[in-house]
């Protein structure tokens, strides 16, 4: 008899080839050590207020825990509907769809839009989950990075257009772009959206905007809602914009894993079917409190503004100093989302770099080369907690860098 074939258990080749998180690989190093301070995540230091996480346990007291509609219970999808016509114009809510995370909505549009083979341009450095999520369905990325300026007064990261809209050749499939901008803190401008979108309707190229850092700007930007410049402000409800959002980051809400998207009306019924397929649908006692978030949290927007924009300027004045500069640091200061991403002169390997941080210092950073290779020689810093964490951080990357160089 002859013996059987044995082939070998191995997933398919696109996700053999995805990029394991180099974020998770340094806080794998930490986890679990109390003197380690981290700053590895993005994630605040403050719980969910009191009121939301009340909703959430009145909900499950009442008995919320079936299944409700794939697109999201109907005063949810109201209520974000109404705030997005608060901050953007006006918004049906036949474009509203609740996700089980901002992340599971990236997934999902990616799902509903491209096919292996797709051309995808992607702003970079960017959150490593941005980049390979298209990878995961057999599309190609291609990158146009921001560049770090320093001949200026002070160093900025920025974003080279025409360079962008010479990557946005027809045959593209879709351009994604994070703005506010994760690692890096760089927001688009008004100007610069009006050129891009002009130029993708021209191509019938999609434009997927991740908003979710939209509400923590800085420096006097966004007008009296505080929200950053937004695709949804001036484009139709049936053109090819989507938006996806969380509960994460403007209400403190990073392990409650709810998202939501808003998309060309076209889209609804797609969407609805990819939902099922997935998760069926959010939790309802999570979007219970999530109706209470967004109808009840400006005041919470308000206060962690006010605590990151006192957090940025420390930590960006710190490592703007003397010490910090001899040392080879060159630190842009963000003007929107919840990070710094400084680079250190000469710094050829940011994840060997961040081990060691943790190992010696106690303290956790995320490696740049974690946003793809464009950020290899810079750390993001996630500002996102009190200053006296910040300031023990500092102290301890000074003690660090001081006798690295001995």
């Amino acid at each position: 008899m002859n013996a059987p074939i044995s082939l070998p258990a191995e997933p398919r080749a696109a996700v053999h080839l995805l990029e394991a998180s180099r974020i998770r690989e340094v806080a794998n190093a930490g986890m679990g050590r109390s003197d380690v301070l981290p700053f590895w995540f993005g994630e605040p230091d403050e719980v969910t207020p009191d009121f939301i996480r009340e909703a959430a346990k009145s909900a499950l007291d009442a008995g919320d825990t079936f299944y409700a509609h794939n697109l999201g219970l109907p005063l949810l999808r109201e209520t974000l509907a109404e705030y997005s016509a608060r901050l953007h114009g006006a918004a049906d809510v036949n474009q509203i769809a609740v996700t089980s995370s901002g992340v599971s909505a990236l997934m999902l549009v990616a799902q509903l839009l491209l096919n292996p083979g797709d051309r995808v341009v992607a702003v970079t450095p960017l959150w490593p989950n941005l980049i390979e999520i298209p990878k995961i369905l057999g599309a190609e990325v291609v990158s146009v990075s921001l560049q770090l300026i320093t001949s200026r007064a002070a160093p900025v990261w920025e974003l080279d257009l025409d360079q962008l809209l010479d990557a946005l050749k027809p045959g593209t499939k879709a351009l994604l772009l994070n703005s506010p901008n994760n690692p890096t803190g760089w927001t688009i401008t008004r100007a610069q959206q009006e050129v891009l979108l002009a130029h993708c309707r021209k191509h019938g190229i999609w434009l997927l905007a991740d908003d979710v850092y939209e509400r923590l700007v800085y420096d006097d930007i966004g007008g009296a809602h505080r929200c950053a410049p937004s695709f949804l402000d001036f484009a139709d409800a049936r053109e090819r914009v989507v938006s996806t959002n969380s509960f994460s980051k403007s209400w403190l809400m990073t392990g409650w894993r709810l998202g939501w998207m808003q998309i060309p009306v076209t889209l609804n019924q797609g969407l609805g079917k990819l939902i099922e397929y997935n998760t069926s649908c959010a939790p309802v006692f999570v979007q219970r409190a999530g109706v209470v978030a967004v109808a009840r949290g400006e005041e919470i927007i308000r206060h962690t503004n006010a605590r990151y924009l006192a957090a940025r300027d420390y930590l960006y004045g710190r490592l703007s100093s003397e010490p910090f500069r001899a040392a080879g640091i060159i630190a842009p200061r963000p003007v929107g989302a919840m990070y710094i991403f400084f680079k250190i002169e000469g710094e050829t390997d940011t994840l060997a770099l961040c081990k060691q941080l943790v190992a010696e210092a106690g303290l956790g950073l995320a490696p740049g080369s974690a946003f793809g290779p464009e950020g290899e020689g810079a750390i993001r810093w996630c500002f996102a907690s009190s200053i006296e964490k910040l300031e023990m951080g500092l102290d301890r990357l000074a003690h660090f860098l001081m006798h690295r160089r001995k």
